[in-house]
């Protein structure tokens, strides 16, 4: 989910390059007592909202099928040179915010989207949205039965998912919000160890608390380490879990307090155990609580297996943008982060900014040889002129780079957004021409020669598979409300 809208979860069975590091340590808070802290009418207000969204996306769904603008399935896509054409997962349903993972030795993707408005997945107390997944054992050439992730009995609703394959041994880790029918919302990790068939018993890595939001997840090579960042309870400061026995038990810190408020997007662990999260902050200290100031990317990074953590900031940028669709949020172009690293520990940093405030943005990379300590100059990916938005990094091998972001098209109209591929054979120095990912012109309402109309979701993931081709994952919709579905694309 998103933004100044609180997000849900659980229930189911700083600093410029060049200067100084913040090394921040704290005492494991008492997930108990700060539950306590928080007033029920706040909870009730967030459990509030959250129903009242997804009941304006189900009214949308409805409306929608009734007037015949929904349900219709792309019709032959221009495909960009060396990729399959963009893809629809499935055209009959309301698909927001997908993750998506690769298994780096074997042939499998694991694809999940949030799902509104489907049939029940359980005879009571199932949540809405669900988490639908569905899995390649082809390198996404071909997918099987999309199913529920996690029929948690009592769940409110499930949000943010965010999925990884471990590296050595092909287990799949996912960490997501899961809503409980009291409207507590905590951040739950669940993992196969049989390529997605059965999954554990969801563990809430943060006690159970009133609300959290955006988690993020990565993993040492092994899986034993197990590294998740988030926001909340407490004004969206920055949290990070650990975990050194493959998600069994969990130690937690607060690494923030401060008016400014986190959201992780991306994660990773560097060949030499280094843990590394890429986040971005606001401060909703403005009219209405709107965006203040600049926006903040951080290098969220530990060099000791999770015992202390490094709050750098990688770039301050102005605010771009303001959405203007139908149920958005004024920030919702702003405040995203990825990174990767190459097999040589070479790190990637993308984001996106603007240069005048309220100004069209544009996505950048900068690179860091030497895990953090110092980056380089921004590279400017995206068109000037052009509001662009989302980057999502991930690499294979030695100085391979690879990214997708959106970008609106025609001298920045905002119905006509577009994905944007390019890639790197340099550690991200240098970048190859943008390919459009989104060339589908037919099929749902939202869908023109030109785009599509918005943006639906924060997320969206990039992923190698274990022949090197490239998957993207994406939301595309007719604004915040919808409906809309999740995309895909396959590089040949």
């Amino acid at each position: 989910m998103r933004r100044v809208v609180l997000l849900p979860l659980l229930g189911c069975a700083l600093v410029l390059a060049g200067c100084s590091a913040t090394t921040v340590t704290s005492v494991d808070p008492d997930p108990q007592t700060e539950a306590a802290m928080e007033s029920a009418e706040g909870r009730a207000n967030e459990a509030s909202e959250e129903a009242n969204l997804t009941e304006e996306r189900l009214d949308a769904l409805t409306a929608a099928k009734a007037a015949g603008e929904f349900g219709t399935a792309p019709l032959a896509p221009t495909r960009a040179s060396g990729w399959s054409g963009e893809q629809l997962l499935n055209p009959k349903t309301d698909d927001w915010e997908p993750s998506l993972a690769a298994d780096p030795k074997e042939p499998y993707v694991y694809l999940t989207t949030t799902r509104y408005g489907a049939g029940k997945t359980c005879p009571k107390h199932c949540p809405s949205p669900y988490l639908a997944t569905t899995i390649s054992t082809d390198g996404g050439a071909t997918w099987g039965e999309q199913v529920p992730l996690c029929v948690c009995r009592g769940a409110g609703g499930q949000y943010d998912p965010t999925m990884e394959v471990v590296p050595n041994n092909g287990f799949v880790y996912s960490v997501f919000l899961n809503g409980d029918r009291a409207g507590a919302f905590s951040a739950s990790f669940i993992k196969s160890t049989d390529h997605g068939q059965t999954w554990t018993d969801p563990i809430h890595v943060y006690g159970h608390v009133s609300w959290t939001d955006k988690p993020e997840v990565t993993m040492s090579p092994s899986g034993r380490d197990v590294y998740v960042s988030w926001n909340g309870p407490q004004g969206g400061d920055l949290y990070v879990g650990v975990s050194h026995d493959y998600g069994k038990t969990w130690s937690h810190e607060k690494l923030t307090t401060s008016k400014r408020y986190y959201y992780a997007y991306d994660a990773m662990v560097l060949p030499d155990g280094v843990v590394m999260f890429a986040e971005s902050s606001v401060d909703y200290g403005g009219p209405g609580q709107s965006v203040r100031g600049p926006i903040w990317h951080h290098a969220v990074i530990s060099r000791d297996r999770g015992a202390s953590w490094e709050n750098v900031v990688v770039a301050k940028v102005a605010g771009g943008e303001p959405c203007a669709a139908l149920g958005c949020g004024s920030d919702y172009y702003t405040g995203q982060a990825s990174i990767t690293s190459d097999t040589r520990g070479n790190v990637v940093f993308g984001y996106e900014g603007a240069t005048v405030d309220q100004g069209p943005q544009q996505v950048y990379v900068k690179t860091s040889p030497d895990e953090g300590r110092s980056w380089g100059s921004k590279v400017a990916l995206s068109v000037a002129g052009e509001n662009a938005t989302g980057p999502r990094l991930a690499s294979s091998g030695a100085g391979d780079a690879r990214i997708w972001y959106m970008q609106t098209a025609n001298g920045d109209d905002q119905d006509a957004w577009n994905v944007w591929y390019r890639s790197s054979v340099d550690g991200g120095k240098s970048w190859g021409s943008p390919v459009r990912l989104s060339n589908a012109t037919t099929g749902p309402a939202y869908k023109s020669a030109d785009g599509f109309a918005e943006i639906y979701g924060d997320y969206g993931e990039i992923a190698v598979t274990s022949a090197g081709k490239t998957v993207a994952a994406w939301g595309e919709g007719s604004d915040y409300v919808g409906p809309g579905g999740t995309w895909f694309a396959v590089e040949n």
